[in-house]
């Protein structure tokens, strides 16, 4: 099929899906919504099929420049955002396939995922096509098709289900914000804004509907609201300059309530079940957005007011080292943000420094996995590794609950946080949720940013809103610490958490990168040697010093660590370096901005 033969085609389907969206936005749906839905998607799934068809022809044609071949490519992608909303929620895994990040993930069992998808593909086509890579180019192409076929299928043989389409079209808003108009996904061609306006069309097409026609929804003004963000996602292209604080607080947060509020006056229950971003969240930034229990295996393990107070008064007791001298408090201080300000602690009863850098408590909650190289799976196994680690607490889980069983006021304590009857004693696992829990008390999402993310424009002064742009913007700090926990934990789903290469030095004169190999010690795979969790930056001005080594002692040294383009920026050979390391060419005022936008993170 020629070029010109395959454009007709393309057109042709996208009339139909062009039409199938209007449609649904000009007359209440003939039938119901989530069946026209799904024939909806099972059409734009063949466009994007068709689209990714021309790139690899046009690839394996040794007559088409680098130019096309990217006019092709971003086609392509604009495609593939037309069903992102419903590929990224109901089959994430076919959604990793057609768009995964271009590095090697590494699961938890240690499997090595090879990066597949258009991310990778851009690095071929960017900035220009080197025909040295057609093989592993075409290679890759090939892979879309089944996974085109895969996704389709689901929907022709899965039902689905209004409160997910709901569910799936609020978290593809937060995806926008987020990652979208970050430039995560598209970091070479650069064009995260227009395709974060696709992304928007295609919830707008869904909620188109269930709202038209029907003057009983005082949610009507939802396709207003989308088209408002869609129009300024158009208007303002320029990604150096985009004024992404103005698009959340403006744009993206009425999109979100209006979803929820449409969701409400349908009457629309959605299914319950445990996750990061609580379902009912209307913004990111409500104060209830996040759940505290979310990475808990059940309920019985949840927080309580008891099992709070039970923890504290364990966090704060060094009857739990062996010596009887260290408690959990003594490297987590909390007027120190629970960090404490020191480049690395000490082992208990001797000089020698502990391996790593005492990170701060607070929001601990929000994240998977815990430890610099994600060697924790909870706040209860990172209890247990702390209290019986040689060099920390050296301690004894064993004969701890034998000496807090013997003791009334713990028994009374234990007895009205975990009830139950005939109780002879205290179970280990009790008294590691009860320290998860205190520690789960610990989240405070409640800086002047959130205050300003919430409406309130005068908790942030203008270089600090300008520091936000940059951070979520050109300084590309947005795309490792997602917005708004700042940490690895990747949204919207929130159900992994990343760690990067970013070759941290031993010493601030960065001659050489540290001895410390992070998550390969617990995964033998060479693309994460050197690689530790993306930790949190609110509360980065209160715990200083930084990185894993504390090798940095002020968020100046940091932006220009970033700024230099990390470890490779300094001249050290990581050939496994994540971090982009190109020159950010931040000015002086630039770098002073970022650091007054990371000091209103601080919790309150």
């Amino acid at each position: 099929m020629s070029t010109g033969t395959a454009g007709i085609k393309v057109f042709s389907i996208l009339a139909i899906a062009f039409g199938v969206y209007v449609g649904c936005e000009q007359k209440p749906p003939a039938q119901a919504p989530e069946k026209k839905i799904a024939q909806m998607l099972s059409i734009c799934i063949d466009s994007f099929a068709v689209y990714s068809s021309d790139l690899q022809r046009a690839v394996e044609s040794s007559s088409v420049g680098s130019q096309q071949l990217q006019h092709l490519f971003l086609r392509a992608r604009e495609g593939y955002k037309r069903i992102e909303w419903a590929a990224e929620y109901f089959d994430p895994v076919t959604a990793r396939l057609m768009n995964g990040a271009p590095v090697q993930e590494v699961e938890p069992s240690g499997q090595v995922i090879n990066p597949s998808g258009l991310q990778v593909i851009e690095t071929y086509l960017y900035p220009v096509y080197d025909t040295v890579n057609r093989a592993a180019l075409v290679g890759m192409l090939g892979k879309l098709q089944p996974a085109c076929l895969v996704l389709k299928r689901h929907f022709e043989n899965v039902d689905i289900l209004d409160w997910q389409v709901f569910d799936a079209a609020k978290l593809e808003a937060f995806r926008v914000e987020t990652v979208g108009i970050a430039g995560f996904d598209d970091p070479l061609s650069m064009q995260c804004l227009k395709e974060s306006a696709v992304a928007l069309e295609s919830v707008s097409a869904v909620m188109g509907n269930y709202s038209p026609g029907r003057p009983d929804i005082s949610a009507g003004t939802l396709p207003d609201r989308i088209r408002t963000a869609i129009d300024y996602l158009k208007k303002h292209t320029d990604f150096n300059s985009f004024d992404r604080a103005e698009f959340i607080l403006t744009r993206a947060n009425p999109v979100t309530i209006g979803i929820s509020d449409l969701q409400a006056a349908l009457k629309i229950q959605p299914l319950r079940y445990n996750r990061l971003l609580n379902q009912d969240a209307r913004t990111l930034f409500d104060t209830n957005a996040f759940n505290v229990n979310a990475y808990m295996p059940d309920r019985g393990a949840f927080m309580t007011p008891e099992k709070v107070i039970l923890g504290q008064r364990l966090f704060n007791d060094p009857m739990l080292s062996g010596t009887g001298t260290r408690s959990c408090r003594s490297c987590h201080q909390p007027d120190k943000a629970f960090a404490d300000g020191l480049m690395k602690n000490t082992a208990l009863g001797d000089h020698q420094l502990l391996a790593r850098n005492t990170p701060t408590l607070i929001n601990a909650a929000l994240q998977p996995a815990l430890f610099y190289d994600l060697r924790a799976r909870s706040l209860e196994d990172q209890a247990l590794s702390v209290v019986q680690n040689e060099k920390e607490m050296h301690g004894s889980m064993v004969l701890s609950v034998d000496r807090l069983w013997r003791d009334s006021v713990y028994r009374r304590m234990f007895e009205a946080a975990y009830v139950r009857e005939g109780r002879t004693g205290i179970d280990t696992l009790e008294v590691m949720n009860a320290i998860g829990s205190y520690v789960r008390s610990l989240t405070f999402l409640n800086s002047r940013f959130d205050a300003y993310m919430r409406g309130d424009k005068t908790a942030m002064s203008p270089d600090e809103v300008a520091g936000f742009n940059l951070f979520m913007g050109r300084a590309k700090c947005g795309t490792c610490h997602y917005m708004p926990l700042f940490n690895g934990t990747f949204p919207p789903r929130y159900m992994k958490i990343e760690t990067e290469v970013i070759g941290v030095p031993r010493t601030a004169a960065g001659k050489r990168i540290d001895d410390d190999l992070g998550r390969y010690v617990v995964v033998k795979a060479e693309s994460v040697r050197h690689a530790f969790k993306t930790p949190t930056v609110r509360n980065a001005g209160r715990t200083a010093p930084y990185m894993h080594n504390g090798v940095f002692t002020t968020l100046e040294q940091v932006v220009d660590f970033y700024n230099k383009g990390g470890g490779v920026g300094l001249g050290l050979k990581i050939e496994n370096q994540t971090l982009p390391f190109d020159k950010l060419e931040l000015t002086e005022k630039e770098r002073g901005q970022l650091v007054e936008f990371m000091k209103t993170l601080d919790s309150r």
